[in-house]
This record gives C-alpha cells, structure tokens and sequence, in this order.
C-alpha cells in the first residue's frame, strides 16, 4: 500500500534538530501531482509528522473542515479551483484563518509570489523543493500556529468565565450566543468586515465578563437598584476591559467590552462619549443586547414579543439612547423576525 493511498500517515521519525515534533501534528499536502504528493510525504513522514493528501481544492477543503490540520502546503497550478482560490477561501473563513498556508509552486514571477502573498499565504516556497528549507518553514509556520492556539485557549478559558457568569441568572442562558448571532446579523448588513465580524462575535460572548466581580445580592436582585448598587454594577465594564486586556488578540474587542453601556447623546457610562465617539462595534452590539434582554423573561415582567420589542428600540433611540440609523437596519433585518 502507498503512503498516498493510506490518506492520514502515521508519524514515525523526528525532525532535524533531534526532537519529535508534538503528537498529532499533521500536514495536509494539496497537490494535483501525485508523484508530488509522495516525494512531500515521504520526506514530513520521516521527520515524524503525520500527513493527509488532497488532489483537489474541493478535496482540499473538505478535508481541512473535517479534520483541520497544523499547516497545509499548497500547489497553485492544479485543474478547477486553483491554489490561490483555496488559499483565499481558507484565510477569510473564522475557522480556517489561522492554519498556516505554504505555497509550494514552480512559478518564479514575483507577481506570482505577490499574488500568493495577497491570497494571504503565510510563506512561499519553490518547486524542486530543498528538503531542508521546506522543513523549516513548515517548523517555523508550526511554531506560529502553536502561539496561536495558546491564544486561543486563552480566549477559551475567558469565554468559560463569561458563561460561568451567564449562568449565574437562569433568565439569561442563551443570552451571549444569541446576542453574538444578531451583533453578527447586523455587523453584515452595515458592512463590517471579517475583522470586526470577529471582534463581534467575541464581544458578543465576552461583553459581560466583568460581571464576574458583581456579588449575587445585586445582579440577580429582580427590583430596581439603589445608586450605590448601580454604581457597582457599572464597573462590570471596566472590570471586564482589564480582565481581556494582556490579551493582544482581543484588542479589537476591548472598545465594545467597555462602551456597549454608551448612549447616543452621551447619558451613558463609563465615559459619557456622544453620538459617532461611541465605537461603531460597540453600537452595534449594544443593540443586539437591548433587543434580546427585552425579548427575554424576567421575575418582574414577561418576555416582549418581536414588534413590542421593536417599538421599545425606537422609543429609546427617540429619546436619543441609541444610533438611529442602526436601530432601523437592525428592526429590518429578518432574523429579528418583524418582516
């Protein structure tokens, strides 16, 4: 039996510098060739990697869905959908856009390797390939794809916090992932990039984290709280701004952590800012929040249906709490379900 043909190759050797790559590390090799393919297995197998192979980019990314892998080296000229395509396809989407990509290619244009480097590769590598080179860049491009994994477990331990807090109030389960999805909704309807659409979705999980050090007697209490209470409470955002901040990775969503409490003509907290000042994200999320806190039960009213909801949305931003503009496209959209 080939190694092409076994699909997933066990690892077996260790690398140049005498140390076995992590358990499980596994390289997808996407050539069209397969006499390519093998000379690629054959030399990451010995140095103890485990590898998959694709023929196609449609194969090619099936398989990166199914089973994501550490680092995928990536021909450019194959039949169909070319090495660019993919490569794009794999950078603008969430779960893909951090597996390291190298292009190993005969073509020696710059434009060729500018174009590479567009689609959003990580490194670039020319056919005939030299065994040594194209093992470092794989180890280095693994080593990249490593400190972002402990990034994101990172993240991960956050998000259990934030859900930990979530729980803490039965009315409010559910509450951060449906707010993430409409902050979502209306992210795309305005434009906002992938890079703010992921900031969003963090947010979205994350905006309450600081909620962590308000006590039970005061975020569970089902009347109105006193302003020595609510001044406790309003710290939840300050809170939850320093907790995410040694993280470089969500910076991008710091602004919507401490500002998503703003309003429109600067009543809001902590900072007072006005009108275009409030951060777009944070805008954007803290409509998506107002709308599903209203729609959500509490001890002391029902849940609101969508059109109430609706009507509340408006009558705040006519008192001038919330972008006027965004709360028309939001009430709009058919996910809130009034069209």
């Amino acid at each position: 039996m080939s190694l092409e043909s076994m699909g997933a190759i066990p690892a077996g050797g260790q690398d140049s510098g005498g140390i076995p790559p992590p358990t499980g590390t596994r390289i997808l090799v996407v050539d069209d060739e397969a006499l390519q393919r093998q000379v690629l297995c054959d030399l990451l197998v010995a140095e103890g990697y485990e590898v998959a192979t694709a023929a196609s980019g449609v194969e090619a990314l099936a398989q990166v869905l199914e089973a994501p892998p550490d680092c995928v080296l990536l021909d450019v000229l194959m039949p169909g959908m070319d090495g660019y395509e993919i490569c794009r396809r794999l950078k603008s989407d969430l779960r893909t856009v951090f597996i390291p990509v190298v292009i190993v290619t005969v073509l020696r244009r710059l434009e060729d390797k500018v174009k590479g480097i567009e689609a959003g590769a990580d490194d670039f590598l020319l056919k005939p390939v030299n065994p040594l080179e194209l093992l470092a860049r794989v180890r280095a491009s693994l080593r990249l794809k490593h400190l972002t994994d402990e990034l994101d477990h990172a993240e991960g331990v956050l998000a259990m916090l934030a859900a930990a807090v979530e729980a803490r109030d039965p009315f409010l389960v559910g509450h951060c992932e449906r707010l993430a999805t409409s902050a979502l909704e209306l992210g795309r309807a305005v434009g906002i990039d992938s890079e703010g659409l992921a900031a969003l979705r963090r947010g979205g999980l994350l905006h309450d984290l600081g909620k962590i050090a308000v006590p039970d007697a005061i975020l569970l209490k089902g009347s109105p709280l006193t302003p020595a209470e609510q001044a406790v409470m309003m710290e939840h955002v300050l809170v939850g701004e320093r907790i995410c901040q040694p993280l470089r990775s969500l910076r991008p969503v710091l602004p919507i952590i401490r500002s998503h409490h703003e309003r429109w003509d600067g009543s809001g907290y902590p900072d007072g800012l006005r009108g275009e000042a409030i951060p777009l994200l944070a805008r954007i999320l803290q409509i998506a929040d107002i709308y599903d806190a209203l729609r959500t039960p509490r001890p002391y009213r029902v849940g609101l249906p969508p059109t109430e909801a609706a009507t509340v949305l408006r009558e705040e931003t006519a008192r001038g709490w919330r972008d006027p503009r965004l709360v028309e496209v939001f009430v709009a959209l058919p996910a809130v379900g009034l069209q």
